[in-house]
């Protein structure tokens, strides 16, 4: 398979827009019920935009094949150096190896950008994203049962997360 990982532009919100709701409509990975519309995928692909945040494609001559980003972890500025990413795939594309490539992209760029943690929330019965993460590195620190429910029953949520950098000391806010 020959695709590309690249920074998302504008024309790729439509098959961002196509696997997020493919991804409330079918999965737990998204615990979302109510599938979004085109303005809502641009008004997140400007938002991402705005706060320099990447949003990386994975495309080929078909269109996005899965996409990844990350944003604030919470909206405190105690919390600036943490980040939380989403990954997803095309759902004719899982499995082939398109998560782990773009989370190692995604993981890069937030070290270029000064971050120093990563953290994902992943519903505790996905043990294939359980195990990509573990792979890359991340670990996990928590777990919350029954905080989310979908399809009729409870979800329970894992905590992950990956240090980006080795720094013990936190910088100094000037």
């Amino acid at each position: 398979m020959s695709y590309l990982i690249r920074d998302a532009l504008p024309d790729d919100v439509a098959g961002i827009l196509d696997i997020y709701n493919d991804a409330v409509r079918n999965t737990t990975a998204i615990w979302n019920e109510t599938p979004v519309d085109l303005a809502n995928r641009q008004a997140w692909f400007a938002a991402r935009a705005e706060q320099g945040y990447p949003i990386l494609v994975a495309a080929d001559a078909t269109g996005v094949l899965g996409y990844a980003s990350f944003g604030d972890w919470r909206p405190f500025e105690g919390f600036r150096l943490t980040v939380e990413h989403s990954v997803y795939i095309r759902g004719d594309q899982r499995g082939k190896g398109l998560g782990p490539v773009l989370m190692q992209a995604l993981v890069e760029r937030a070290r270029q950008c000064g971050k120093h943690m990563m953290v994902a929330a992943i519903e505790s019965g996905n043990a294939a994203s359980i195990r990509l993460h573990e792979r890359l590195g991340f670990v996990t620190t928590g777990q919350m049962a029954q905080v989310g429910v979908k399809f009729g029953r409870w979800l329970d949520l894992t905590f992950m997360q990956l240090a980006l950098d080795d720094n013990r000391e936190p910088p100094r806010k000037d």
